[in-house]
């Protein structure tokens, strides 16, 4: 017999916790966050091995975190609805704000580049002079994207510098808040005279900033 009657329940609740307590799987999670992906494709952007991505996958669906939809012989997996990006946002933010560890980590990650936060750029997106640079792969980009973004994939964007206007703001993103893409642009356009910064949480901060922002 159960030492407390309310042990069933909290059982239950553990559930979420034992799903989360990975650091795989919350990476997988970012990962989904930011748009639905086949096993390969999640395996491949995440940098985990298949065979693992495919068993950490089955925990998250056994705890209701994940869905997946069959498209003839592919499997398209994505989180299981708004709540869990939101939940998701949530836990990253109260962990923000309650380890040190955790934002030494992402500063030794990321640098310490000012960026610019979701709601200083909605209020700039109507200036002429802000241009919004989405460095993500196109694929990424083709599935959601900041309204007015230019999609310049860090690895063409040595090339493609004289496509950005000279006296232009920019600003440029990544895929979450843990993604050195958009540092590593921010660097590159610096060194060629550009006036650049990241947004911070790059895409998915953009996705989850406060309504009426």
């Amino acid at each position: 017999m159960s030492d407390f009657p309310e042990e069933p329940i909290y059982e239950q609740l553990a559930r979420v916790g034992k799903a989360l307590a990975s650091p795989v799987r919350l990476r997988l999670l970012d990962v989904l966050d930011q748009r639905e992906r086949t096993v390969e494709e999640l395996a491949q952007a995440a940098g985990v091995p298949l065979k693992n991505t495919s068993a950490q996958l089955q925990q998250l669906r056994s705890a209701h975190l994940v869905t997946g939809r069959k498209e003839g012989a592919r499997v398209y997996y994505r989180v299981a609805d708004e709540r869990v990006s939101r939940f998701l946002a949530e836990l990253r933010g109260f962990a923000h704000d309650r380890l040190a560890d955790l934002r030494d980590a992402v500063r030794a990650r990321l640098g310490s580049l000012e960026g610019v936060t979701a709601g200083e750029l909605a209020a700039r997106l109507a200036d002429p002079g802000t241009v919004v640079v989405d460095v993500r792969p196109v694929t990424d980009f083709a599935a959601g994207h900041v309204p007015g973004a230019i999609s310049l994939p860090l690895a063409e964007l040595r090339e493609r510098l004289d496509e950005l206007p000279r006296q232009a703001r920019i600003v440029a993103y990544c895929g979450g808040p843990y993604c050195a893409v958009s540092s590593q642009a921010v660097r590159l356009l610096g060194e060629h005279g550009y006036d650049a910064r990241t947004l911070d949480g790059g895409y998915l901060g953009w996705r989850h900033r406060p309504a009426g922002e």
